[in-house]
């Protein structure tokens, strides 16, 4: 299972939101490129990456910070927020990163995805599929859809998608535990690559998350609360 520290950035800094509400935002560093080495020199093999201007407005204006933390580090970034349009995945592929998050764009034009992977790869395309209730969430979680999250994931698998980020928003920068349950139940019925989400907060969490063959883990707000450390986190899970 492979663990992704988390870096979201938002006017510029690194920040951390509560169940996704943009109204609770907490900064945890004023550059998110150093944080990117930071997460390198303590062992991360992967770094997730959101933009949150993005994922709110559709518009890229971190672009210039999310190329230089490509640059700046030599393990592979993935990135999400506000990618919309085979422009968007085009130009986000082209700062550096190894793969782009769909979200939205997911929910409201399938045929994109049906298109990207074509074009790019399934390695290159990632589908987030962010939950409240069972139900999907789009516009940076401000929206919540009539869509029920296993069936999009299998619509993603059908497009060959093999990768899925599943964030439950409930759990999400609460440090109250991942929710396993609904964790486990889209792993065994959609056979995917699910990379869990949300609420993660002690190291127990993440033996939770192996157990249930979850693909990775993306970890935030325990790490930048000192929680514990990265190279702890790796430990449990080797």
């Amino acid at each position: 299972m492979i663990l992704y520290p988390a870096i979201d950035i938002r006017d510029g800094k690194c920040v951390r939101l509560k169940r996704g509400d943009f109204d609770t935002t907490t900064v945890y560093g004023d550059d998110p490129v150093e944080m990117a080495r930071r997460w390198e020199r303590e062992g991360a093999h992967y770094i997730h990456v959101v933009d949150l201007d993005g994922a709110q407005h559709g518009a890229g204006a971190n672009r210039d910070i999310i190329s230089k933390m490509a640059k700046a580090v030599s393990i592979p970034i993935q990135l999400g927020g506000g990618i919309r349009s085979l422009e968007d995945i085009k130009e986000g592929l082209s700062l550096g990163v190894a793969r782009v998050i769909l979200g939205t764009a997911a929910i409201e034009n399938p045929a994109l995805v049906k298109e990207a992977v074509e074009l790019y790869g399934s390695d290159k395309i990632v589908v987030g599929v962010d939950a409240k209730d069972g139900k999907v969430a789009i516009h940076g979680w401000e929206t919540v859809s009539t869509k029920d999250a296993k069936d999009v994931c299998l619509e993603m698998k059908s497009y060959g998608v093999k990768t899925i980020v599943y964030t439950d928003i409930a759990q999400d920068g609460m440090m109250s535990g991942p929710n396993i349950k609904e964790t486990e139940k889209i792993i065994k019925e959609t056979g995917m690559d699910i990379i869990a989400s949300g609420g993660v907060s002690k190291l127990e969490d993440l033996v939770n998350t192996k157990n249930i063959k979850a693909a990775g883990t993306i970890i935030g707000v325990a790490l930048y609360l000192d929680a514990f450390t990265l190279g702890e986190a790796l430990d449990i899970v080797k």
